[in-house]
């Protein structure tokens, strides 16, 4: 099973990770604002993570950090 970490104050909530997951498990976190005032990118089922890193890859800032 794969562990996605991201470095929740430095998110700037773009998005680009929630269209490239192919899963659809990546999502814009609702509640929590992060230090910059964003909805910060989180994944809802760590469990159906397949660790393709594609939201990885995608992330403008380099927040996302996938282990396998």
């Amino acid at each position: 099973m794969a562990k996605v970490t991201f470095t929740t104050d430095l998110c700037k909530g773009c998005g680009l990770c929630v269209n490239a997951c192919p899963k659809g498990i990546v999502k814009l976190s609702e509640t929590v604002l992060n230090a910059k005032g964003h909805h910060p990118a989180e994944v809802t089922d760590p469990e159906k993570c397949i660790g393709c890193a594609f939201c990885a890859t995608m992330c403008p800032d380099c927040v996302i950090k996938v282990e396998r």
